[in-house]
Formats: C-alpha cells, sequence, structure tokens
C-alpha cells in the first residue's frame, strides 16, 4: 500500500472493486447532497476537486458568485452496505465545499463546525457528542402513498409487539460497516417509534455519522418496504422524535475528561458547570438552529418528555439540561445532556450553536443557577424563575435575531440564509388555513 494517502485510497478502491463514488456533503438546511463519479474519474477528483453549481443548491450561493468545488475527506471513505450490486458496488466520501480561490466556504456546514471545534482547540479541548437518534417507521397506506400508519403497535422496550426488531438489526449492521458505534437500539414509547445510540466521538465525525445514520435508516427501511421519517411529531397526542445530544470536553494534554470531578455532588467540574451555563445562556437564541421546523415546536409541549423550561437537573427528564449519572470510579464518562434538539436540524449546525454556547460559559465563567429536580410540568416554573423555551418557529427566529453569539458560530453567509429560508416556512404556515380550523370554525361562524 502506498505512502501516498490518495494513492492508497486509488488503491482500495481497485481492490475492493467499486465501480461508483459517492461525493456527499449537506446544504444548509441539513439534506444530504450526493454527486456520483464513475471510479475512473476519483483520481481526478482527489487532484482537482469536482465543480458545482452552487446556486442550485438551497442557500449556497447567489448565481454571480455559483461556482463552487468538492474536495473529498479521505478519511470518510467507506464502502456503501446496501449498494454492493454485482459490478455496480459504491462507496461514499464525504466533502468539503471550497470557493474557486481555493478557501474553505463560509457557507459550508462542515466548514462552521470545524471553525467551532477550532476554537474549543484553541482553548485546549476536543468535543465529543454522543446522539441518540429518534425516528418513526411507517407503512404506506392500501394505496401505497405515504401515510402516518405505525409499523407495530409496541411501546417502550418491548418485545413480544415489536415488529421491527430484525430492522433495527440490518440498521445497526449496515451502520457498522460503515465503521459507525452503535452502543444501542431499541424501542420508543409512541407505537412504530425507534432509537438508535451512537458512541461519543470528536464533533466532526459525529455531525458526520449523524447525517449518515439518518441516511441508513431511511435505506434500510426502503429495503424492508417501509419508510422511516425524523419527522420531529409525526402524529398528534403521542410523543414526538427528539436527538439527545450527550457532550463532554476532553483536554487535550492529558487526555482527560474536563467535565469530571468526583468530589462534585453532581460529578461535574467548575468547567462543565460553566458550559452548562452557557446552554442555558443561549437556549433561546440557538432553539431555531436545534429544532429548525414549524413541527418541531408541536414536539416541545408539556406532557411528552420534551423539554419546555430553560433548567437543568439529574432525575429530572423534563429539565432541558440532564447530567446523566455515572458509574464509581468511571468519571471519563461525566457529559451532559441536552434534550431540546430533534433529529430534523442541520447536525452540523447544531452541533457548532451548542459548542458556542457551552464556550461562551467557560469563557465569561457564566454561574450555573441551582438544579431543579422537581418535575417542572407539574409545578409554576415562574415561581422559580425560570425561562422557557420558544413555543414556535417564529419566536425561536425572533430569538435567534436576537442572540450575537449564535449568529457569529453559524456566521454571516449562514445566518442570513437560514434565517430567511425558515421565516418563509414560518410565513407559509401561519397564513395557512388548516383542517382542523375549518372543522372546527366554518359552520359555526
Amino acid at each position: 500500500m502506498s505512502d501516498d494517502p490518495r494513492q492508497a485510497l486509488l488503491q482500495q478502491v481497485e481492490a475492493q472493486r467499486v465501480a461508483f463514488i459517492n461525493l456527499q456533503f449537506t446544504d444548509i438546511l441539513g439534506m444530504a447532497k450526493t454527486v456520483t463519479l464513475p471510479a475512473g474519474e476519483l483520481e481526478d477528483a482527489l487532484g482537482h476537486g469536482v465543480w458545482f453549481d452552487g446556486s442550485a443548491i438551497e442557500g449556497f450561493a447567489r448565481i454571480v458568485e455559483s461556482d463552487m468545488y468538492l474536495v473529498p475527506d479521505l478519511t470518510t471513505y467507506t464502502l456503501i452496505p446496501w449498494d454492493q450490486h454485482e459490478g455496480l458496488a459504491t462507496a461514499r466520501l464525504i466533502c468539503n465545499i471550497h470557493t474557486p480561490d481555493g478557501r474553505p466556504f463560509a457557507g459550508d456546514p462542515r466548514n462552521v463546525l470545524a471553525q467551532v471545534a477550532g476554537q474549543a482547540a484553541d482553548l485546549g479541548y476536543d468535543f465529543y457528542v454522543a446522539p441518540e437518534i429518534e425516528f418513526f417507521l411507517f407503512k404506506p397506506d392500501s394505496d401505497g402513498h405515504h401515510a402516518p400508519i405505525p409499523h407495530d403497535h409496541a411501546g417502550y422496550f418491548d418485545v413480544s409487539t415489536d415488529q421491527a426488531t430484525l430492522i433495527r438489526r440490518q440498521m445497526v449492521r449496515a451502520l457498522q460497516d460503515l465503521g459507525i458505534v452503535v452502543e444501542a437500539s431499541h424501542h420508543e414509547v409512541a407505537a412504530g417509534q425507534h432509537e438508535i445510540d451512537l458512541r461519543h466521538t470528536r464533533v466532526i465525525q459525529a455531525a458526520d455519522q449523524t447525517v449518515t445514520t439518518r441516511l441508513t435508516v431511511k435505506a434500510i427501511a426502503q429495503l424492508n418496504a417501509l419508510y422511516a421519517t425524523f419527522m420531529p411529531k409525526p402524529i398528534a397526542g403521542v410523543n414526538g422524535s427528539g436527538m439527545h445530544l450527550h457532550q463532554s470536553l476532553t483536554d487535550r494534554v492529558t487526555g482527560q475528561n474536563a467535565f469530571a470531578d468526583p468530589s462534585d455532588p453532581y460529578g461535574l467540574s467548575a468547567t462543565a458547570r460553566h458550559f452548562i451555563a452557557g446552554l442555558l445562556e443561549h437556549a433561546r437564541g440557538m432553539c431555531a438552529v436545534l429544532a429548525p421546523l414549524v413541527n418541531s415546536y408541536k414536539r416541545l409541549v408539556p406532557g411528552f418528555e420534551a423539554p419546555v423550561h430553560i433548567s437543568w437537573g439529574r432525575t429530572n427528564r423534563s429539565a432541558l439540561v440532564r447530567v446523566p449519572r455515572v458509574t464509581t470510579g468511571r468519571s471519563q464518562s461525566t457529559r451532559v445532556e441536552l434534550r431540546c434538539p430533534d433529529p430534523a436540524c442541520n447536525p452540523y449546525l447544531a452541533y457548532a450553536v451548542m459548542l458556542a454556547a457551552g464556550l461562551d460559559g467557560i469563557k465569561r465563567k457564566l454561574p450555573l443557577r441551582e438544579a431543579a429536580e422537581e418535575d417542572l410540568f407539574h409545578v409554576d416554573p415562574r415561581a422559580r424563575g425560570l425561562a422557557t423555551l420558544p413555543i414556535s418557529l417564529g419566536e425561536a427566529l425572533n430569538a435567534l435575531r436576537q442572540d450575537e453569539l449564535i449568529q457569529q458560530a453559524l456566521g454571516p453567509i449562514i445566518y442570513e440564509r437560514f434565517l430567511d429560508a425558515r421565516q418563509l416556512e414560518w410565513e407559509s404556515y401561519r397564513t395557512h388555513v388548516s383542517t382542523w380550523e375549518v372543522s372546527n370554525y366554518l359552520t359555526i361562524f
């Protein structure tokens, strides 16, 4: 095998008899995009990149500055397990986006995350994230159309009524083949709802793996004549799908968990407490990025294990930030869990803003308020002085407009285009007359 990484990759592609390479990136809204090359074109792509029209991608560039090119990240090469047909084997490379002058494009979500991760590195930290990704498996209706019809009627951790056990195992095996470590998978609370938990890893790889998991889940579901959705609240009256994010900082010199202090009642270091305070300080401002859809705010309501109040605690699953217990002697596992994100978010932007928020808490040494351990759904949070998350996308966008730190983390290009795209969605929803309104008002008023 060659010492040159490019030549080594080309030799690997030839040895694996790969016929096609998918070059993958995401747009500002987090949708995965792909251009496919015959394997014979890979050498040129590695040497010179692959040009594409950025004006055709959501939020990327105006027509007058549309030329961009993809630069493959060689460390992301992997075979696509479900796309290994005889003579048509396909592999994948995740790409960074560059401008014609060779610089990283400021509107590339992966580049935005790299910039914030670099700020953490400058402070001496590596940022680790472990997502818990929830989704629904639905079956088509009698006409073959997509409809929110659960594939099963099982509940949390059920076995006998869980008809998707084999399907989840197929998903996990595919993820393992892609080099992603899965710590657990299980049925969730609602009928047809499932969860796959990934092991913690450095933040850019964690975001890559989150996008890859969404693609994998959808592909395996389709192979089983089902469809998977990461829509936060596809069915009224039952739990929605969240993406709880476990996060920690590691000291780049010692390799030790910078959040751990076994002498603290919660096992938290001063660094961890400042980090949590930063998350709480910027919770409203970053909510539009973490929960980016109109539908997201139908999940963030009381009664369905989703956070509403800006608080933290250990035993309290109604809290926005939770500190999971760790086994005695395993302080390296100390972490904090942010519970408002949902799986429809762009993980590169979501991980960037929550890291920026936490680092702001560390830099400013923000004090952490007292933990709220009672069930906030059954007490008056105003008596505790607790603010609430936005109750709509419109309110979340207004909060984003007021949070300069989150705007800076996104950068002006992504901030402006993200805001414009989501504001259009909010205006479209706000002016739409729904079936509920017609059925409740038409004959009465």
